[in-house]
């Protein structure tokens, strides 16, 4: 189990479509069910298609800023990397954190790079810690579970 220390999680996801979202909530409480507190951007910050009567630079505005500070405050950064290429957001948000020496983790279970020969980008991967992977969801969610249950993030 995770110390009371360095346990605020900013998970990075995909989050615009019903899947992505139902996915990253379930990944999300598997972390907080371990002793995480994670920040779920489209859960517990701004949606742009949420939000009627703005702008779009004050959508862009109070998104980046919100996301920014959330990152900041942020112990970790957890990147749900699946898609055909990882999520541009989640990819910024990822060099912020690793910029700031937080301790940087990914997972993935889509095929479609591998599919065509292809791994993750060496920016992506060369700041993470770790890289849970595998291409079945549910074994995906197990070996993380597995190594909570021995290890920190």
């Amino acid at each position: 189990m995770p110390s009371s220390q360095g346990k605020r999680i900013y998970f990075a996801c995909p989050m615009f479509a019903a899947m992505e979202k139902e996915y990253g909530l379930k990944l999300a409480s598997v972390l907080q069910r371990h002793g995480y507190d994670v920040f779920v951007p489209f859960r517990d910050g701004y949606e742009a298609a949420q939000l009627e009567g703005k702008t779009e630079e004050e959508l862009v505005a109070m998104i980046f800023a919100k996301d920014y500070e959330e990152v900041q405050k942020a112990d970790i950064l957890f990147f749900l990397l699946d898609g055909r290429a990882p999520d541009e957001g989640g990819a910024v948000e990822l060099g912020f954190a690793y910029a700031m020496g937080k301790r940087c983790y990914g997972f993935k279970t889509d095929t479609r790079t591998v599919e065509m020969s292809l791994d993750l980008n060496p920016m992506i991967t060369g700041c993470m810690k770790h890289i849970f992977k595998d291409f079945d969801g549910d074994l995906a969610i197990a070996q993380l579970e597995a190594y909570l249950e021995q290890h920190t993030l």
